[in-house]
C-alpha cells in the first residue's frame, strides 16, 4: 500500500471513529427538506397491484405523486401524461367487484378491472365528490355541493338525480283578495288559469314516468341554507340537512397584515369568538325521489332532547355575587365580572347538528347500506353533551333511536366513525362508553354488542371486502404503542397484525390480503411498507431520509411513568437525558408541553414537534434534562383523562407538571430552582398558567402563540370543555392565564405569528398591555408579521429559538 492510500484509509478510519456533529440551532430550525420528507397520504391503486403516494419536492412545496410498482418495487413519479391513467384515493367499488370509481383532481374516473379501461364520467370546474355505486351496479352517482347526479354506465349518459331550490314553490303561491275577485269576475281568466294548470300536470305526470326526462324540482322554502345531502344507492331517497337562512353567526374581527406584496396595511375577516352565536342549528328533510314528497324528520323523540343537561352550571352561576372588576387572582372571592352579555335561558328543545363530512374522523354523519334499504344519521347536541345514531322507518318518515351517548363533561369530537356491515342490516360505531373508545355492533332494536374492551383506545375501523374482519388502529400494548389489529365481525380475539410500534395509519388492499402501512419512529418520518393481513414479513418499501440526516447520531427519549399525586394512573412522558449524564451534578431543568390539549405526543412516532425534539437534544448538550409530558387533557388515555379540565382548564395540567418537576428532581437530579418551561398554542397557554400560578416551581418559560384569554378563542373547541362565556364566566375567569397575571415573578418570553388565524396575536398583546399595567419586569413580546399559527418560515423559526435559548441559559446557568 503506497503512503498516500494508507493516509487516506486512515482518515476514513478517523472520520468513522468521530463523534457525530452537535445539531446546531441553525440546522434545527432549517427547512426540514434536510431530514428528508415523510410519504404522505398513500392509497392503493384499484387493482391492487400498486401503491400511490405524495413526496414533497426539496426546495418546493410542490408534492410529487409517486407510483410504486409492487412487483418490482419499481418508484415511478408521475409526470401529466401518466397522472392521466391514475387512479385516485378511496376508490369504491360495485357489487361484482367489477368496476371502481374514485374522484381525481376534482373530477369522477371509472375503473373496469378486468381490462384496466379507464373512463372519465366529468371534466367540469367544480369539483365533484363522494362517488358511489348504485344498488343493482347499473349506475354510478356522485355530487357536485349538494347536487347529486346519476351516470348511466352502459348508456354513458348522466344527469341530475335530484333538483333541490331553497326557494318557494311558484305554483304554491296563493292569490291575494284582488288576485280572488280577477277569477270570479272574469271566466277568461279562469279558463286560462284553468289550461296552464292541466299543461302542467300533464308534463309532471309525464316527467315522472319518463326517466329520459330531468326530474321536477324540490321547493324546499326561502328560509332554509342548505347544508349537506346525501343520495341513496338505490336512488330512491334524498336526505337534505337544512339550517335557517336568517340565523345570525356572529360577528367577526379584522386581521390586519403589516407587511404586505402591496405595500398597504390589508385586513381579512377573523373567525367569530366562542359564544358571541352559537352554530346554527340543523333539520332534516327526507326527499322521496320516486314520489316526488318531501318529509321532516322530528327530532323530539330522541332520547333526552328535551333534557337541560346544563341546570347545575346553570344554577352555580346564577349564585355567583358579581364581584368588582380585578382579575381573579386579586379578587377576594370568585364569581363572574359585571357584564352586559345577554343571559344565556335553559333551552325547549335543545338545537343539534348532523356531523358533518370529515368532522367525525370519518366520512360524516350520514351513512347509507349498500342496498339504499338502511339510513343511519349521526346527531350531535349543539351544547356538546350527546351524540344519538338513528336509524330511518322510511315509511313513517321517522327517527328510530339506536344509539345514545352522553357525557356531563363533553362528547369527544373523535372516536365516532359508525356504518352498516355488508349485510345491509347490522350497524356498527365507536363509543367511548366504557371510558375507552371501543368497537360495537347492533342490529337495530337489538342489543349492543361489544367486539372490543379494554383500557385502549381504537380507531379508525375498516371492514374487509368480504365483510368478515374489522381491521382498526390501538394502542392496546401500551397507551405510546400504535398498530393494525383486527377482529372477526362476529366476535372474537383482538388480533394484532403488524409490530411497528409506531403506526401512523393503514390502508387495506382491495383484496384484502395486505395491508399498506404508513410507520415511522422517534427520528424516522414516516415511511411505506406492506404488511400480509395474515402474517409474514413486512415490506418496506421507503426511506426518504438524506445521507446528512441519516449520519447524525440522536438522543432517544425514554418513556417513563410519572407517579401522580391527584390520580391513580401515572402521568406518561419523554424523558431526555445526556448520554454522558453526570447524576452527581444538579442540572437545569425545561418542561415541554405540547399543543392542542387533546393531542398525544408520548408515543413511538415520528413527533408533530420534530424541531423541538431537535431542541432537546442541544439543550443536553449544554447540561439540561428535558421532560415531556401527555399531561391530563392528552389524547390516547380515555375519556376521564380527556374531560379532567372540563370548566377547569390548567388546573389539572398544571399538577402533572408540577408533578413532572418532582420526578425530574427526585430521578434527574434536576435542580428544583432552575426550572423552565415552554410550550405552543395550548402548550403556550399552559406556560403561562405554570409562571403566574406556580411561581415558586417555574423560573423561566417562553409562551408561543398562547391562548391567554378564552372567551378570545374559537366555538367549536372552546363550548365542547368551558360551555360558552355567557352560561359559564365561571369556568372562564378560572382558565384564563390574563386572569392571574399578576402572579407573575420569573422571566417570560411571549412569541406569536402576527397573522395568526386561529390564536389572534390579539391574545398575546392584551396581555403584554396587562403585564404593562401590572407593572411586571422581565417580559418581552416578539412578533412574527409574515406567519401564522404554524410558523413556515425557517428564519422566523430561527429567531424564536434563540430568543427561547438564551431566555434558559440566561434565568436556569
Amino acid at each position: 500500500m503506497d503512503r498516500l492510500s494508507t493516509a487516506c484509509l486512515v482518515a476514513l478510519l478517523c472520520l468513522a471513529a468521530a463523534p457525530a456533529r452537535a445539531v446546531t440551532l441553525e440546522q434545527a430550525m432549517a427547512n426540514p427538506d434536510w431530514i428528508g420528507p415523510p410519504v404522505e397520504t398513500p392509497y392503493w391503486s384499484a387493482d391492487g397491484r400498486s401503491l400511490y403516494y405524495d413526496l414533497k419536492r426539496s426546495g418546493s412545496p410542490v408534492r410529487d405523486r409517486h407510483r410504486l410498482d409492487l412487483a418490482d418495487t419499481r418508484d415511478t413519479v408521475l409526470d401529466p401524461a401518466a397522472m392521466a391513467n391514475a387512479d385516485g384515493a378511496d376508490a369504491v367499488f360495485d357489487r361484482a367487484r367489477t368496476r371502481a370509481a374514485f374522484v381525481r383532481n376534482g373530477d369522477v374516473f371509472v375503473r373496469e378491472l378486468a381490462s384496466g379501461r379507464l373512463l372519465q364520467v366529468t371534466r367540469t370546474p367544480e369539483a365533484e365528490a363522494s362517488p358511489q355505486f348504485s344498488a343493482d351496479g347499473r349506475s354510478l352517482q356522485y355530487r357536485s355541493g349538494n347536487a347529486w347526479f346519476s351516470w348511466d354506465i352502459a348508456g354513458a349518459i348522466g344527469g341530475p338525480a335530484a333538483i333541490l331550490k331553497a326557494e318557494k314553490d311558484p305554483e304554491a303561491k296563493k292569490p291575494d283578495d284582488l288576485a280572488q275577485d280577477q277569477l270570479r269576475w272574469f271566466s277568461t281568466l279562469r279558463r286560462i288559469k284553468a289550461d296552464r294548470e292541466a299543461q302542467k300536470q300533464h308534463g309532471d305526470e309525464f316527467a315522472k314516468g319518463d326517466p329520459t326526462r330531468a326530474p321536477l324540482p324540490f321547493y324546499l322554502g326561502d328560509e332554509v341554507t342548505i347544508e349537506a345531502t346525501s343520495l341513496s344507492p338505490d336512488g330512491r331517497w334524498l336526505l337534505v340537512v337544512t339550517s335557517p337562512k336568517a340565523y345570525e353567526h356572529g360577528k367577526q374581527g379584522k386581521l390586519q397584515r403589516f407587511v404586505t406584496e402591496s405595500g398597504y396595511e390589508e385586513q381579512e375577516d377573523e373567525r367569530t369568538r366562542v359564544g358571541r352565536a352559537d352554530p346554527a342549528p340543523q333539520s332534516l328533510l327526507l326527499l322521496d325521489l320516486a314520489r316526488h314528497t318531501q318529509s321532516a324528520l322530528a327530532l323530539d323523540d330522541l332520547p333526552g332532547i328535551h333534557d337541560d343537561p346544563l341546570k347545575a352550571v346553570r344554577e352555580e352561576n346564577a349564585k355567583e355575587r358579581p364581584v368588582d372588576d380585578k382579575p381573579a387572582s386579586q379578587s377576594s372571592a370568585p364569581g363572574p365580572q359585571p357584564s352586559s352579555k345577554k343571559k344565556a335561558d335553559a333551552p325547549g328543545v335543545r338545537a343539534v347538528r348532523i356531523v358533518a363530512r370529515g368532522e367525525d374522523g370519518g366520512g360524516g354523519g350520514i351513512v347509507w347500506s349498500a342496498d339504499g334499504k338502511g339510513l343511519a344519521i349521526q346527531i350531535r347536541a349543539i351544547d356538546n353533551k350527546d351524540r344519538w345514531i338513528a336509524t330511518v322507518d322510511f315509511d313513517r318518515a321517522k327517527l328510530l333511536t339506536q344509539h345514545r351517548l352522553s357525557d356531563p363533561a363533553w362528547i369527544n369530537w373523535a372516536f365516532n366513525e359508525f356504518g352498516f356491515e355488508r349485510d345491509n342490516r347490522t350497524l356498527w360505531y365507536v363509543s367511548e362508553e366504557s371510558g375507552y373508545a371501543q368497537l360495537y355492533t347492533k342490529v337495530p332494536g337489538g342489543k349492543a354488542n361489544a367486539l372490543t374492551s379494554g383500557r385502549f383506545e381504537v380507531s379508525a375501523p375498516v371492514l374487509s371486502p368480504d365483510g368478515q374482519w374489522f381491521y382498526l388502529r390501538a394502542n392496546r400494548e401500551a397507551p405510546y404503542s400504535y398498530d393494525a389489529y383486527r377482529v372477526a365481525v362476529g366476535g372474537g380475539a383482538l388480533e394484532r397484525v403488524t409490530s411497528f410500534k409506531g403506526l401512523e395509519q393503514f390502508a387495506l388492499s382491495p383484496d384484502g390480503r395486505q395491508l399498506a402501512a404508513l410507520h415511522s419512529s422517534a427520528y424516522v418520518p414516516a415511511q411505506l411498507a406492506v404488511v400480509a393481513v395474515d402474517g409474514g414479513a413486512v415490506r418496506e418499501l421507503t426511506d426518504t431520509r438524506t445521507p446528512e440526516y441519516k449520519a447524525r447520531q440522536w438522543v432517544e427519549p425514554k418513556i417513563v411513568e410519572v407517579p401522580s399525586t391527584h390520580t391513580k394512573q401515572p402521568i406518561y412522558a419523554k424523558f431526555y437525558q445526556p448520554k454522558d449524564f453526570d447524576a452527581s451534578k444538579k442540572h437545569p431543568a425545561v418542561m415541554f408541553v405540547h399543543g392542542a390539549g387533546y393531542t398525544q405526543n408520548v408515543h413511538l412516532q415520528f413527533p408533530y414537534y420534530f424541531r423541538e425534539q431537535m431542541f432537546h437534544n442541544l439543550l443536553l448538550e449544554h447540561g439540561y434534562v428535558v421532560l415531556d409530558m401527555d399531561y391530563r387533557a392528552s389524547e390516547g388515555y380515555g375519556r376521564d383523562w380527556r374531560t379532567a379540565i372540563y370548566r377547569d382548564m390548567g388546573r389539572p395540567e398544571l399538577e402533572d407538571l408540577i408533578d413532572g418537576v418532582h420526578w425530574l428532581e427526585k430521578n434527574a437530579s434536576a435542580d428544583p430552582q432552575r426550572v423552565g418551561v415552554y410550550g405552543g398554542s395550548y402548550g403556550g397557554f399552559m406556560t403561562l398558567m405554570a409562571l403566574f400560578r406556580a411561581p415558586d416551581v417555574f423560573k423561566a418559560g417562553a409562551a408561543l402563540r398562547p391562548v391567554t384569554d378564552w372567551a378570545q378563542y374559537n366555538h367549536e373547541y372552546t363550548s365542547n370543555i368551558l360551555n360558552t362565556p355567557q352560561l359559564d364566566p365561571i369556568a372562564y375567569r378560572r382558565s384564563s392565564p390574563i386572569e392571574f397575571a399578576d402572579g407573575l415573578r420569573g422571566s417570560l418570553l411571549i412569541a406569536h405569528g402576527m397573522i395568526d388565524d386561529n390564536v389572534l396575536f390579539e391574545d398575546s398583546v392584551r396581555l403584554y398591555q396587562r403585564l404593562i399595567e401590572l407593572h411586571k419586569d422581565n417580559f418581552e413580546l416578539a412578533g412574527y408579521p409574515l406567519d401564522r399559527h404554524g410558523f413556515t418560515n425557517a428564519d422566523s423559526w430561527l429567531d424564536e429559538y434563540k430568543r427561547i435559548y438564551k431566555l434558559f441559559e440566561a434565568n436556569l446557568k
